[in-house]
C-alpha cells in the first residue's frame, strides 16, 4: 500500500500539472499578446487607442504634405464646364504634368504648362457636351508631390450659344465694314450679351452696338471708320446668360485693319459708277443695273464676299419661269462682289452687248460691268474686283427702287445714328 510518505509515485503527477500550467501560461501570454495586436490594428473598445495612434499618424503626414495647392476650373463631377476657360493652376510650387482625355474616345488632348509652371490650359477649344478626365500634378520648393483629378462634362449645345462674327482676325477691310455677329440661339437677355462685347478703335470712334432682331448684333460708328485705324473686339461672353438656362461659351480677342478708304457710287441715271478712294476720283466706269421691271436698290451697301466666279441662279432668289426653273442660271459669273443677302451683286457680264454698259439698266438688280468669259484680261470687271476689298462701300441712288433695308446684308448705315443708337440694349 502506498503511503503519503512516498514521494516517488507522486512525482509523475506534479510534472504534468506542472507542465500544463505552462501550456496555460504560454496559451495566456499567446492571447495577450493577440489582444495588444489587435488593440494596436483595430483600437481597444472605446477607440481611444486607434484615435491617438491616427492623430499621430495624420500630423506626421500633414507636417509633410506639399505645399503645392492645385485648382482645377472645373470641378469635379461638373456637367455645365467651359469650353474656352477650362485650366489649372497651382499655388506653392509648379505644375509637372497635366493630362486631359477625352473619355469616350480616349483621345489625350493637348495642353500647354505656363513658362512659370504656375498654370496649364489646352490649346484648342473643347467639344461642346462631351466628358473629359483631367489629371493634375506638381511639386513645390521642397520636391514634395501634389495631384488633382477632376471628371467632368462640358456645357452642351442645347444649354450654350455661340456668335458667329465677321470680319476675322487679323483681316483687312475697307471703311465700311461692320462687325456682325448672328447667334445660334435667340438671346432674350441682349443687355448682358451686348455688356460683354466691347468694340473699340485706334481712332476714338464711339462705336454701338445694334439689334436687328434676336440673333443679330451689329456694331459701327457713326460714320465709316477712320483709314488705317485698327479696331479691336474683345468677346467675353464664357459664362453669360443669354436667355433661360442657355449661357456663352466664347472669350476671345479679336483685331482688324482698317485699309484705305475707297466709296464707289453708282448713278442709275447715268449708268455710270465712280470709284472713289481717300477722297480722290480714282475711275469711271460703266455700269448696267437692274432693268425697269427689275430695279437696283438704292442705298449704301458694304461688299461682304468676292468670288472669281460663281454660278448665279435666278430660282434660289425668287426669279422662277413658268417651266419652274430659274429666269437665267449662269454657272460662271466673273468677278462677283455680293452687295446683299438677298442676291444683289456687283459683278462681271460677259454676256451682255458692250452696248449697254454706260446705256441701260438690263440686270435683274444686280450692277454690272463688262468683263470676258473665264474671269481673265483687262476689263472693268477685272479691275474693279483686284482693286475691291470686302468692307467697301458702294452706293446706288436714283434707282426707281426703294431703299435697302440695314438688316438685308452688312448695310445698317441706311439708319440714321439716332435709330442705330435706339437699338441698343446696353
Amino acid at each position: 500500500m502506498t503511503t503519503p510518505d512516498n514521494a516517488a509515485p507522486a512525482q509523475p503527477r506534479n510534472s504534468r500539472s506542472a507542465r500544463s500550467l505552462r501550456r496555460g501560461l504560454a496559451a495566456a501570454a499567446l492571447l495577450a499578446a493577440g489582444a495588444l495586436a489587435m488593440t494596436a490594428c483595430g483600437g481597444d473598445a472605446s477607440g481611444a487607442g486607434n484615435k491617438d495612434g491616427q492623430a499621430g499618424a495624420d500630423a506626421a503626414a500633414a507636417k509633410d504634405a506639399s505645399n503645392a495647392k492645385i485648382k482645377v476650373s472645373a470641378k469635379d463631377g461638373s456637367n455645365g464646364a467651359s469650353i474656352n476657360g477650362t485650366n489649372v493652376k497651382v499655388s506653392g510650387g509648379k505644375l509637372t504634368e497635366v493630362t486631359l482625355t477625352r473619355t469616350d474616345t480616349n483621345e489625350k488632348i493637348a495642353g500647354s504648362i505656363s513658362a512659370d509652371g504656375t498654370s496649364w490650359k489646352p490649346d484648342a477649344q473643347l467639344e461642346r457636351g462631351t466628358k473629359y478626365q483631367l489629371a493634375a500634378k506638381a511639386k513645390d520648393s521642397e520636391g514634395r508631390a501634389a495631384t488633382e483629378n477632376s471628371t467632368f462634362t462640358t456645357v452642351s449645345p442645347a444649354n450654350s450659344f455661340i456668335g458667329t462674327f465677321t470680319p476675322d482676325n487679323g483681316k483687312t477691310v475697307g471703311v465700311g465694314m461692320p462687325v456682325s455677329f448672328n447667334f445660334d440661339k435667340a438671346i432674350t437677355n441682349q443687355k448682358a450679351v451686348q455688356s460683354h462685347i466691347t468694340v473699340t478703335s485706334s481712332s476714338g470712334q464711339e462705336v454701338v452696338g445694334h439689334w436687328f432682331g434676336n440673333q443679330r448684333l451689329d456694331f459701327r460708328p457713326q460714320d465709316y471708320w477712320k483709314a488705317g485705324s485698327k479696331v479691336t473686339m474683345k468677346i467675353d461672353l464664357d459664362g453669360v446668360e443669354g436667355a433661360n438656362g442657355v449661357t456663352g461659351v466664347q472669350d476671345k480677342t479679336v483685331t482688324f485693319t482698317v485699309g484705305r478708304s475707297q466709296v464707289s457710287t453708282v448713278d442709275m441715271n447715268t449708268q455710270t459708277m465712280t470709284v472713289v478712294r481717300d477722297g480722290k476720283t480714282l475711275k469711271k466706269i460703266p455700269i448696267s443695273g437692274g432693268s425697269p421691271e427689275h430695279p437696283t436698290y438704292n442705298g449704301q451697301m458694304v461688299i461682304s464676299e468676292k468670288f472669281k466666279e460663281t454660278r448665279m441662279d435666278g430660282s434660289t432668289v425668287g426669279f422662277t419661269g413658268k417651266d419652274g426653273k430659274g429666269e437665267y442660271d449662269i454657272k460662271d459669273v466673273p468677278h462677283a462682289m455680293r452687295l446683299s443677302a438677298s442676291g444683289t451683286f456687283i459683278h462681271g457680264n460677259y454676256w451682255g452687248s458692250p452696248s449697254i454698259f454706260g446705256q441701260a439698266g438690263t440686270s435683274h438688280g444686280c450692277v454690272g460691268l463688262r468683263d470676258v468669259k473665264g474671269a481673265n484680261g483687262d476689263t472693268p470687271g477685272k479691275w474693279f474686283f483686284d482693286n475691291s476689298l470686302i468692307g467697301d462701300v458702294v452706293v446706288v441712288k436714283n434707282s426707281k427702287d426703294q431703299t435697302i433695308k440695314p438688316d438685308n446684308g452688312l448695310n445698317g448705315w441706311n439708319m440714321s445714328w439716332d435709330q442705330w443708337k435706339a437699338g441698343s440694349a446696353a
